[in-house]
Order: C-alpha cells, then sequence, then structure tokens
C-alpha cells in the first residue's frame, strides 16, 4: 500500500514525500480512510508507529476545501482543536501540522501553560483553523474569553491514558460542552485501558476501533533488558553502561523531579554531558534542552515520566529507566522512546530488589519475561563499607560510648534532618570531647560552681 491509493490530495502527498515516506504505517493505513470517511476512531498502536501522522494527514485533507487566503481572521474560524496531555506532545502535533500541511492555506497554533499567554492571544485574534492546546491553558483562554471554539469539526484526544492519569478528564468534560454537538471525534492513545474505552463512550459516536497490535505491546524492535542492582549502586553502573556499551544517546527516565535534577548532577560530575527535563524546568529552558539534545550537543536527557509522551527524536539509541515506574503502562512508553520508525533501539532497567513488584507488574502486562544481565559487584552493596573497621572511642573517654541505634535512611527525595542524641558526645571549638552531665548530677554541680569561681575571680572594686 501507498500514500497515494489513500486518497491524499498532492499537497499532502508531496509533503509527505518530502520527509521519505513512501509506504503508510499499519496505523495510518487503517486510520485515514476511516478518517477521511468522517467516522469517529478509537485507536490503540505501539507508540512510535506514526498515530500522529495518522490523524494529522486526513484533518488536513478535509480541511483543504475550507482553506482560504483572506487576513480576515473571520475567514479562518477553529475547525479542529487536538488535546494533549504535555506541552512537548502539543508542540510535537503542531510541528506535525505545519510539516504536513506547508502547501496549503491553513493556519494552526499551539497552545500550553509555561509560557506568556499574549503571543498565544495575538495568535488566536489572527485567525487559526488547527489549534493544538494542554487542556488546563486551553481553559484559561476560555475563562478570558480569548478563544472561540463555536465552529469545531474536529476534537482529537492525543495519548487519552495520560490525560486519564493526570487527572484532566474533568477539564476534558468541561472543554467537550463547549463544542458543537455535531462533529467528529478522534482518540488516539498507545494503550487503551478500559477506562478509557468508558472514557470514549461518553464522548465518541459509534465509533470505530482500530487496534493494530495486541494491548499493552511494546515494539517489537526494542530489546529490552534488566540489570539486576543494588540500590546504591546504581548511579555507578549507569555510568559504566554509558562508557562501555558505549550509549552516545539516551534518555534516562527517573520517578521525581529532585531525583531527575540530583541525577543529572551525579553524571555531569563524573564527566558525563546530561541535561535535565521535567515540569518544573521552565518551559525556555525544557525546549533549549530538548534542542540541544536532538542536535548532539547534549548526551544524555534525564526525565520524570512527563517527557515520556511527546519527545520524538530519530533513531534514539538508548532508552534507560534508572527507576521503574509505579504505573506498568509508563513503563511502555517510557521504552516507546526507542525503536521508532523501524530503527531498532534497546530499553535497558536498572532494578533493584525493592522494585521487584513493580518489575512483576511491567511483565505481567506485556506478557514477557524481561532478560536479566548481571554485572559482577553491582548486585550487592559496596564491599568496602561492609568491611571498614568500626570508630574507635575517643581517647579522653573513661567508659565505651554505647553504639548510636541506627536511624532508617530518608527517602530520595527528602531533606535529612540531622538529630543529636542525648548521651552523644560533644565537641568543642578546639575539637576537645566532652560529655552532657546526667541530669541527676545537675544540682551537686551547681552548688560547687560558685565556690570554683571564687577562687579565681576577684571581687569588683
Amino acid at each position: 500500500m501507498t500514500f497515494e491509493s489513500l486518497g491524499l490530495s498532492p499537497e499532502l502527498l508531496r509533503a509527505v514525500a518530502e520527509q521519505g515516506y513512501t509506504e503508510p504505517t499499519p496505523i495510518q493505513a487503517q486510520a485515514i480512510p476511516v478518517i477521511l470517511a468522517g467516522q469517529d476512531v478509537q485507536a490503540a498502536a505501539q507508540t512510535g508507529t506514526g498515530k500522529t501522522a495518522g490523524f494529522t494527514l486526513p484533518i488536513l485533507h478535509r480541511l483543504q476545501p475550507l482553506a482560504n487566503t483572506s487576513v480576515s481572521p473571520a475567514k479562518h474560524p477553529i475547525r479542529c482543536l487536538v488535546l494533549t496531555p504535555t506541552r512537548e506532545l502539543a508542540a510535537q502535533v503542531e510541528t506535525s501540522v505545519k510539516t504536513y500541511g506547508k502547501y496549503l492555506p491553513l493556519r494552526s497554533t499551539v497552545i500550553y501553560g509555561g509560557v506568556n499567554i499574549a503571543p498565544q492571544i495575538k495568535a488566536l485574534q489572527g485567525g487559526v483553523e488547527i489549534v493544538v492546546a494542554t487542556p488546563g491553558r486551553l481553559l484559561d483562554h476560555v475563562q478570558q474569553r480569548t478563544i472561540n471554539l463555536s465552529q469545531v469539526e474536529i476534537l482529537v484526544l492525543d495519548e487519552a491514558d495520560r490525560m486519564l492519569d493526570m487527572g484532566f478528564i474533568p477539564d476534558i468534560r468541561r472543554i467537550v460542552a463547549l463544542l458543537p454537538a455535531q462533529r467528529q471525534n478522534l482518540l488516539f492513545s498507545a494503550t487503551f485501558s478500559d477506562d478509557i474505552k468508558k472514557l470514549s463512550g461518553g464522548i465518541l459516536r459509534v465509533p470505530v476501533t482500530i487496534e493494530v497490535a495486541r494491548r499493552n505491546a511494546t515494539a517489537d524492535l526494542v530489546r529490552q533488558v534488566v540489570y539486576p542492582v543494588h540500590k546504591d549502586r546504581k548511579r555507578e553502573l549507569l555510568t559504566q553502561l554509558i562508557r562501555t556499551l558505549p550509549i552516545t544517546q539516551a534518555i534516562v527516565f527517573t520517578r521525581t523531579k529532585h531525583g531527575a535534577n540530583r541525577l543529572c548532577g551525579q553524571l555531569e560530575r563524573d564527566g558525563i554531558n546530561a541535561v535535565a527535563i521535567h515540569s518544573d524546568k521552565t518551559q525556555s529552558h525544557r525546549t533549549k534542552s530538548l534542542s540541544d539534545f536532538k542536535e548532539g550537543q547534549v548526551n544524555i536527557l534525564v526525565a520524570t515520566d512527563i517527557a515520556a509522551r511527546g519527545l520524538d527524536v530519530d533513531q534514539m539509541p538508548y532508552v534507560v529507566n534508572f527507576e521503574l515506574p509505579h504505573v506498568p503502562e509508563d513503563y511502555i512508553h517510557r521504552i516507546g522512546r526507542t525503536g521508532r520508525a523501524g530503527t531498532p533501539g534497546n530499553a535497558l532497567s536498572l532494578v533493584a530488589p525493592d522494585e521487584s513488584r513493580e518489575l512483576a507488574d511491567i511483565e505481567k502486562l506485556i506478557k514477557s519475561k524481561i532478560e536479566a544481565v548481571r554485572v559482577d559487584g553491582f548486585d550487592s552493596p559496596r564491599a568496602e563499607a561492609a568491611a571498614r573497621p568500626p570508630r574507635s572511642a575517643p581517647a579522653d573517654r573513661a567508659t565505651p560510648r554505647s553504639p548510636r541505634t541506627a536511624h532508617p535512611q530518608p527517602e530520595p527525595d527528602e531533606t535529612p534532618v540531622r538529630r543529636t542524641p542525648v548521651d552523644a558526645p560533644r565537641v568543642s571549638a578546639s575539637g576537645a570531647h566532652f560529655s552532657r552531665p546526667p541530669v541527676a548530677s545537675l544540682g551537686k554541680k551547681t552548688r560547687e560552681v560558685p565556690a570554683l569561681l571564687g577562687g579565681l575571680v576577684k571581687k569588683a572594686p
């Protein structure tokens, strides 16, 4: 099958050919004809199989008869609304719209939070046919009455399962209530849970269901490997793998923003060029970091799960799970950043003993056992730490000090709080050790102080 056989316009075929594509992917081959026919669609496919083009191309084809070159904003009402869970994905989708629609006089814009709203308002006031947005910022525009959704003909929910996980469903329902009742609805996702089917039941009308692979499957071209490793040796193992495999470029996923910042700093101290990207970073920082990574100026991109959706890097060789996600489906989205567009990829997971449950849940979800590779010395604590001799008691103490009760280690993102036991030795400014006297002896010591001072201090004249 070719793109020409799908019935797309010559302008779209020219843009597709310039991108080097000759044959549609399975999701494109099945979705494009259904969307061109005006039917609602709920589609699930593996990440990296061309879902974005699967709905972008037929939408552009359907809106082409309405395209015009008029300078009047009234001639360019919003005809299509695409909702995405993250800023990065919104930017990626809008880039695809511009790429494939470059020979059509259709206007598009992207709106998301974390940046100045004024340029977005200006773009909307100028008139656009296609808006790609995150739900929160879109509702900001609705509240400020800077957007008109009364002529939307096509609604797209991209990565709908992620929007469900992130709590966007109430916002989506508010947005849907503002749209015309008669419209085409398209729901695309990498995974397709039962909750998503319930959501689609309230939005889609007699949809055509498309699943080009079994539910929750991972890409066949991705080699998955698990490295058993003790928790406190993960960063050391990661550094060794980067240097020995070697890993020239990779996305490394952590669970938390603080963890991403900490790991990025550790890798930099190891001489590895890395940058962190997560929701606490400004949009300008995220945009620049992603651009530097795509251009090869940065080798390692340390990211949280918010970056698992929308990161589209050509021929990404490695994805590393520094920590396994709590939600098994997020594993599929993470490793979907590699093995894209027919290119082989590698997904490495550093798994500590306390992550065995997460690993079991992932293997149950993907219905496959992941290959385990052991690296000598890394699946146990540091040997030198275990063999370290006990610290000797201070020489000026009459009796040996009782060993201090061990406190539980703080979680990775907690700030340790130093606590000093009552019977702990004190250290003076000169470095001498002394102990706090027992509470029962304070009275006697207090009575002796005046007598001592009397022989040392002269009376004032």
